[in-house]
């Protein structure tokens, strides 16, 4: 009967407002992430970002990041490492954190989010004087 008038869907809000900390802070992760959905937390990268999973939703929609409080609301799909990418993506169901197939060599580097647009961003320069001169119009 609860379910014919819905009255299990208000207990499931009321349930993952509790599980995410209180009023306060649903309502901080729906202005950061703008939506607020109940997972279990699978693992956290080396960067505090936090990663979720709920096989209620459907196939593609059911694993998800939030990025770590640091970034504020200025996180983008760069800072995600390649081995939670590949789980996120479904390149793999097992976690980064016991994957028996994924090598981990020397000479493998480290990541680092893509820093264009922003000050730390990769400027290229010239030792060599420019073959080509730019064109300078003459003065009346």
């Amino acid at each position: 009967m609860a379910k014919y008038f819905g009255v299990d869907k208000i207990f499931a809000f009321l349930r993952t407002i509790k599980e995410t900390g209180g009023i306060r802070a649903s309502l901080y992760k729906i202005y950061r992430f703008d939506n607020l959905r109940p997972g279990t937390l699978v693992g956290t990268d080396k960067f505090g970002n936090k990663y979720f999973e709920n096989p209620h939703y459907f196939y593609g929609r059911n694993r998800w990041v939030e990025y770590a409080p640091k970034y504020g609301m200025d996180y983008d799909g760069s800072q995600v490492p390649a081995e939670w990418f590949g789980w996120l993506h479904y390149k793999t169901d097992y976690l980064p954190t016991n994957d028996p197939t994924r090598p981990k060599y020397e000479w493998m580097a480290e990541h680092t989010e893509n820093m264009s647009g922003t000050p730390g961003q990769f400027m290229p320069y010239s030792t060599t004087t420019p073959k080509i001169q730019a064109w300078v119009p003459p003065k009346n």
